[in-house]
């Protein structure tokens, strides 16, 4: 922001160096591009990411079937927990193992993620499963699609202002070592005669 108030200022001075009018519509032009560029950005890639997994939950929903699944018993080599007061407190899933019948008729048992906070023998909880019956994730939902989208929006308007900004600070840095090199040029032109009678003349 100074350098636009500095291009502004300085736009007729003629004291002005190249470097100056450079630095100026930098800040500009970085001011404009992420007006501009950064919402671009980000509802491009919000619009794509939700459609590319609105599309991946259709997919599932068409080829995962829930079904309902039994549990057998604990987890080979664990045991259950079925104190309420210890078993209340738990979040996530528990894993089992379990019967279910498959969309094809055929009967299955096996190790499955259970929805319980203290699950015991033949209590039932909903497993998803393809159309051969074998076990398959929760398939995605539209609330999470959306959420994803969202958040994909913002990291590419966040990406894009790294980018931009990045990109000016490295054009600074550029201008200010061309600057010390000319100073340093003129000062080694000039330093020897500094404050002598009739330097320049």
């Amino acid at each position: 922001m100074r350098a636009i108030v500095g291009l502004w200022t300085w736009r007729h001075n003629p004291l002005r160096r190249t470097s100056d009018r450079i630095e100026g519509w930098a800040g500009l032009s970085t001011l404009l591009l992420l007006l501009v560029l950064v919402p671009v950005a980000g509802v491009q890639a919000a619009s794509h990411t939700r459609a590319a997994l609105l599309r991946t939950v259709a997919e599932q929903r068409h080829d995962r079937v829930r079904v309902s699944a039994t549990v057998l018993g604990p987890e080979r080599g664990s045991r259950f927990d079925t104190d309420p007061e210890t078993g209340a407190g738990r979040v996530g899933e528990v894993r089992v193992r379990a019967v279910w019948t498959g969309p094809d008729g055929v009967r299955r048992t096996g190790v499955a993620n259970a929805p319980l906070t203290a699950p015991r023998t033949g209590d039932g909880f909903p497993v998803w499963t393809d159309a051969r019956g074998r076990l398959m994730p929760r398939p995605l939902d539209v609330a999470s699609a959306e959420a994803h989208a969202f958040l994909a929006g913002v990291g590419a308007g966040t990406a894009a202002v790294v980018l931009l900004e990045g990109g000016r600070r490295v054009l600074m840095w550029r201008l200010r070592r061309a600057r010390l090199v000319a100073w340093e040029r003129e000062w080694r032109r000039t330093g020897p005669d500094w404050g002598r009678a009739g330097t320049g003349s």
